[in-house]
């Protein structure tokens, strides 16, 4: 019984799509974390979980930015929270956890362990000192990069994706106290939780939308087993103070290999082992 971790499937694309098909029903005993942006709709989300129940004895979803999106041209949408929510929604008719449940005991090898998958969201904070917060995007705009997030991400009812992050940490926070006395902590999050993490070399902007600096010492504050994260499509391990930071995403088709299959792209988090269950090819350079 392993605990297994992947993110960003991104099945608007039609590879990604069939990469899910073709995993093979390898994991019936293990638990899988789901790290967001797994698709741009409500009908991707549900095609991932009916798939991904068939083949994990358990799942754990936190949503991505991708999720979250409303297109201008879907009328009368649900936006911010209620989309958000309407996403919890549809993981519970698939018995699958999210960040508004309580946070399950992992008893498996390597264990015990609260699985704890949280969304935080980001607060334009990964800038330079001299960047104002108001400043940020022009910023990153002024670089040649802007998020999509502007236009499709909507923040209601708070004022600013800044906002709704804040509200979400100070949720997050005593949650994640009470959960520490239980047993050590795997954090799972669609955004990276330290800015360290964050190592484009193309796009250095694009920094602004991957997360927010109060989380920096989460991995300290907290006893925790591993860190498991996404968004960025650059696959890797990463120690921090001796705490396993795991980014797990598969990512657009040129972020990875097509002819490796996705099982090569599934992260075994749990039990914690010297080398990967399985080889990664390395991601493409950003």
């Amino acid at each position: 019984m392993k605990l297994h971790a992947i993110s960003d499937l991104h099945l608007g694309h039609r590879a990604n799509r069939l990469a899910l098909e073709a995993l093979p029903f390898n994991y019936r005993d293990d638990w899988l974390l789901l790290g967001g942006d797994v698709g741009e709709t409500e009908e991707h989300l549900e095609w991932a979980l009916a798939a991904l129940t068939r083949r994990f004895a358990r799942v754990l979803w936190t949503p991505g930015n991708h999720e979250l999106w409303t297109p201008p041209a879907v009328e009368g949408g649900l936006r911010g929270e209620a989309k958000y929510r309407r996403l919890v929604e549809i993981c519970q008719r698939f018995n699958v956890l999210t960040p508004e449940d309580e946070y399950p005991i992992w008893r498996g090898e390597g264990g015990p362990a609260v699985l704890a998958p949280t969304f935080l969201l980001y607060d334009y904070s990964f800038r330079p000192d001299d960047v104002p917060l108001d400043g940020a995007v022009a910023w990153a705009e002024s670089q040649g990069v802007i998020c999509t997030d502007e236009f499709m991400l909507h923040p209601e009812p708070y004022a600013s994706a800044a906002a709704w992050c804040a509200a979400r940490v100070a949720a997050t926070l005593p949650r994640l106290e009470a959960a520490a006395t239980r047993a050590p902590l795997v954090i799972m999050n669609h955004f990276p939780l330290h800015e360290s993490l964050i190592r484009f070399t193309s796009i250095p902007s694009f920094s602004i939308w991957c997360g927010t600096k109060e989380t920096r010492d989460w991995h300290t504050r907290f006893p925790v087993k591993a860190v498991v994260y996404g968004h960025l499509h650059v696959r890797g391990t990463d120690w921090i103070d001796g705490v396993r930071f795991e980014e797990v995403s598969l990512g657009y088709p040129r972020d990875w290999d097509a002819t490796a299959g996705l099982a090569s792209y599934v992260r075994q988090i749990l039990p914690i082992t010297p080398d990967r269950p399985h080889p990664l090819p390395p991601p493409s350079p950003r």
